[in-house]
């Protein structure tokens, strides 16, 4: 029998139920609340909101849906560019498309694999003085639940008009300089997919302190239905509202964040204990101006030093049941942008071509964590 027939599966990032959530689903139940109406979703709103400090919340069915009503509330439209990260993932850039605007990407830095603050000053500075062409929004996406240098981000884009929008889907619970991040922008998304930190199974959270924008979000989500008394519409809208049923979910989630946090900052402690001093393997760095959650572990391989590859690594870990993934291929590179524009991209590339994430649930045991590290290193040998 082969060892990975004797083990166990271990996932990458999975769901972490804490046992609140049923109540509450049971109280959904018991008042007949089913619909995309219902206490729960307001009550869910109003304590997200209180966790990252914002002043206005609006629960919707995805991260997706939450950047896509984002670029909608702006008025992002046909012919419109938007920026955006290019080491990411796809959700970040479809509603680009959604709204018939154009996409160009910008490259990453290495001090926190984010987008590079300088770099997009540069690229603003040059459009500005050759075409006079500049884009109508950023999306800057936190990676990996690490917050990007967000302050000469925000300058650049305040000095030449463009509104941010935060990409948060995998960085809940990070922070930049004791803020909240997704609440710096003028607008903030968060998902709660089934593999983020916390869940609702699908859905996502819209932030803004801007008040009308939200209401206006909130309006777009139920398509649009002005307020009459009969079914009227004077814009086109959407079915983009989350369930009370997995709002309630988002509740019994949201209480266990920090408890999460910290498993899985746990979980990147024990890694890097154990293979920090492994040549060729190297970590995420945790940028200084805030704290990175470790939504996932990523390590960068150098095969030159470690005697394989990151896909290499990815196999071994595979042949022993054990789910590891390589970080998200740059946008510039999938067949569906490739004809886009991309500032620079070769920080971006060479993370994708070394970078590798590892399990990294709130669940996962000591033990497991170990099994996972021998078997890393074994795969340089």
């Amino acid at each position: 029998m082969s060892q990975s027939a004797e083990h166990d599966r271990i996932s990458l990032s999975p769901p972490h139920m804490s046992g609140r959530e049923l109540t509450l689903v049971h109280e959904a139940f018991d008042s007949n609340w089913i619909a995309p109406a219902g206490p729960h979703i307001a009550a869910f709103e109003r304590e997200f909101s209180r966790v990252v400090n914002a002043r206005n919340a609006v629960a919707l069915a995805s991260g997706t849906a939450a950047l896509h009503l984002a670029l909608v509330a702006l008025g992002i439209g046909y012919g419109d560019e938007v920026w955006v990260s290019t080491l990411t993932f796809v959700a970040s850039v479809n509603p680009i498309f959604y709204v018939g605007a154009q996409p160009v990407f910008i490259d990453s830095e290495h001090s926190s694999w984010n987008l590079d603050p300088e770099l997009l000053a540069e690229s603003l500075e040059a459009r500005a003085r050759k075409t006079g062409k500049l884009p109508k929004a950023l999306i800057v996406v936190h990676l990996f639940g690490q917050s990007a240098d967000m302050n000469p981000i925000l300058v650049a884009c305040d000095r030449f008009g463009v509104e941010v929008i935060e990409d948060a889907a995998e960085a809940l619970g990070a922070d930049y300089k004791e803020r909240a991040v997704g609440t710096l922008g003028r607008l903030g998304a968060y998902s709660f997919n089934g593999n983020k930190i916390i869940t609702t199974g699908g859905g996502g959270m819209l932030v803004s302190g801007d008040e009308a924008l939200i209401n206006h979000v909130r309006k777009l989500a139920a398509q649009a239905r002005d307020d009459a008394p009969h079914y009227q519409h004077s814009e086109i809208g959407f079915t983009y509202r989350l369930s009370n049923i997995l709002a309630a979910i988002g509740r019994g989630q949201l209480a266990s964040l920090e408890d999460r946090v910290q498993a899985r900052r746990q979980n990147f402690e024990h890694y890097a204990q154990e293979l920090s001093g492994v040549p060729g393997i190297e970590f995420m760095p945790e940028a200084p101006w805030g704290r990175h959650t470790r939504w996932l572990t990523c390590i960068t391989v150098d095969p030159a030093r470690f005697g394989t590859d990151r896909e290499g690594v990815r196999v071994a870990l595979a042949r022993e049941n054990i789910e590891a993934r390589p970080v998200w291929k740059p946008m510039h590179l999938q067949p569906a942008f490739s004809a886009y524009e991309t500032i620079g991209g070769s920080v971006a590339e060479d993370l994708f071509l070394r970078g590798l994430c590892l399990p990294s649930g709130s669940t996962l045991t000591y033990a497991e964590r170990q099994r996972i590290i021998d078997v890393i290193r074994h795969a340089a040998a």
